[in-house]
C-alpha cells in the first residue's frame, strides 16, 4: 500500500473491511479484529489511527511494531497466521501500521483467544462479534472442514426416506440385482453407505444429502430445501407478481422400470414453471417454422441444477429463488461460493461441490456432469445461440446470482 492508496482508505472511513486502532490496542482485541476479517473477505487494520480516521501515528518503532504484532498473531490466533505488516506515512513523520487480511484464507474459522477457550469471530459492517453457531458452520464448510450434508436430520429415520425412490435409484440407476428388504439391518447399512443415513446415539437417521435426494417429506424436516418460484410483473421485484410457487420434494424424479416418469422432482417442476410463464416465439428460417422459447432450456435447466447442488443449505429460512421479470430470468443460491472458487473459475470450468453426495448422485441420474464445466458448456453457448448474451454471474454477501437476459 502506498500512501495515495493509505489517504484513500482513511477517507473512506471504516466499513466491513477496514479497521482503525490506535497503537495501544490490546494484543487480544486486535486479534479479534484480524480473525474477523480472515473468516470475512480480508481487509486492512490501521494501527495509529483514532476511530474517527483522524492519525495519530505509531508511537512504536518500525521494527518493536512488527516483532509485536507477529507475536500477537501467533500466541492470540488459532490457526496462527502470518499478516502482511508495512509501515506508511500518510503525511511526513507520522507512520501508520498496516496489517492486510487477504481477502482469501483457506483456514476459516479463524479464533481467537479469550482466556482459556478459543472464540471465533466475524465482521458485521464495522462491528466484530462472536460468531453464532450457524456462521461458524458456514465457516467450516467454505474450508472443507465440515460436510453439512451428512449431519442427522432431527426427528427423522431411514422410514422417511421415500422407498419407491429409492428402489428406482438402485434397480434403474444402479443397476443393482439385488436390494435388501426394507427396514432391515442391511438396508440401513447400504444407506450408511451411501451416506443418505447415519447413526447418532444408537439410532439411524436420515442425512441432510439422503432428505435432500429421496427425502418423502422433505419440506417439514428441511424448509430451506426447495425453491421459491415467482413471475414479477415488469423488470424488478414488486408485490404484484403473475405466479408464486414454493416447491418443496425431493430432488430426483421417481420412474417405473422403463424410465416412464410417475412423479417429478424439483427440477422438472421448476422448469415446468419457467415453462407455463414465459413465451413461445414461432419463427420461420428457411421456410419452415420453428419456436423458439424466451430462455433456452437446457441453460435454464443448468443453472437450476447448479444452485440446488451447490447450495449452502447451512443457511435456514431461505430457499433458492427463481425470478421471471419482463427482461430477465434470475436463479439465486444462498450462501458464499466455496472457498476459492470465484465467478472467472465457475467461467472458466473450475471443479468444486460443496454437497458431493447431492453432486454425485445427481450426476448418476444426469443432472450434471460433474466437472465444473455446465455454465461453459451448457449456459454459455446455449445464450449465445439464443440471442447473442452471455450469462450473468453476480457474487454478493451470502448469495450467488445468474441472470439470463430475454
Amino acid at each position: 500500500m502506498n500512501r495515495t492508496d493509505l489517504l484513500e482508505v482513511l477517507a473512506g472511513g471504516e466499513s466491513s473491511r477496514v479497521e482503525f486502532k490506535r497503537d495501544d490496542v490490546q494484543p487480544g482485541r486486535l486479534a479479534a479484529e484480524i480473525a474477523a476479517l480472515l473468516n470475512h473477505e480480508g481487509g486492512f487494520v490501521l494501527l495509529g489511527v483514532e476511530d474517527d480516521g483522524n492519525v495519530s501515528g505509531m508511537t512504536r518503532s518500525a521494527k518493536q511494531a512488527e516483532e509485536w504484532l507477529m507475536q500477537l498473531a501467533r500466541d492470540h490466533l488459532q490457526p496462527p497466521v502470518v499478516p502482511t505488516w508495512e509501515i506508511v506515512e500518510p503525511e511526513d513523520g507520522v507512520a501508520v501500521g498496516v496489517v492486510t487480511v487477504p481477502a482469501t484464507a483457506p483456514d476459516k474459522p479463524y479464533k481467537v483467544k479469550q482466556g482459556s477457550h478459543w472464540v471465533t469471530k466475524v465482521r458485521v459492517g464495522t462491528t466484530t462479534r462472536d460468531a453464532t453457531r450457524e456462521e461458524e458452520q458456514r465457516l467450516y464448510q467454505q474450508s472443507g472442514g465440515l460436510r453439512y450434508g451428512l449431519k442427522p436430520v432431527p426427528g427423522t429415520s431411514v422410514a422417511d426416506l421415500d422407498e419407491r425412490r429409492l428402489r428406482d435409484y438402485f434397480a434403474r440407476i444402479r443397476l443393482d440385482k439385488d436390494t435388501p428388504s426394507a427396514g432391515s439391518n442391511s438396508w440401513r447399512r447400504l444407506l450408511r453407505n451411501l451416506e443418505l443415513a447415519t447413526e447418532a446415539d444408537a439410532e439411524t437417521y436420515a442425512t441432510v444429502d439422503g432428505m435432500l435426494l429421496f427425502g418423502s417429506n422433505t419440506g417439514r424436516f428441511l424448509p430451506q430445501c426447495g425453491i421459491r418460484a415467482v413471475c414479477f410483473v415488469g423488470s424488478e421485484p414488486d408485490y404484484a407478481t403473475r405466479a408464486d410457487e414454493s416447491i418443496k420434494g425431493a430432488l430426483v424424479p421417481l420412474c417405473s422400470g422403463d424410465g416412464s416418469l410417475i412423479e417429478t422432482g424439483v427440477v422438472e417442476r421448476a422448469l415446468d414453471f419457467v415453462r407455463r410463464n414465459t413465451d413461445v416465439t414461432a419463427l420461420l428460417e428457411d421456410g419452415r417454422r420453428s419456436e423458439q422459447r424466451d430462455y433456452p432450456e437446457r441453460a435454464v435447466r443448468e443453472i437450476v441444477v447448479n444452485a440446488l447442488v451447490h447450495r449452502d443449505y447451512s443457511i435456514l429460512g431461505t430457499d433458492v429463488l427463481l425470478s421471471i421479470f419482463d427482461d430477465r430470468l434470475e436463479v439465486q443460491s444462498p450462501g458464499n461460493l466455496p472457498n476459492t472458487v470465484d465467478v472467472e473459475g465457475i467461467r472458466a470450468g473450475v471443479r468444486y461441490a460443496r454437497n458431493q453426495v447431492v453432486m454425485s448422485i445427481m450426476r448418476d441420474y444426469g443432472y450434471v456432469e460433474g466437472l465444473g464445466m455446465g455454465i461453459r458448456r451448457q449456459v454459455i453457448p446455449a445464450m449465445s445461440a439464443h440471442n447473442g448474451t452471455e450469462p450473468e454471474l453476480v457474487e454478493e454477501e451470502h448469495r450467488f446470482t445468474v441472470r439470463l437476459w430475454k
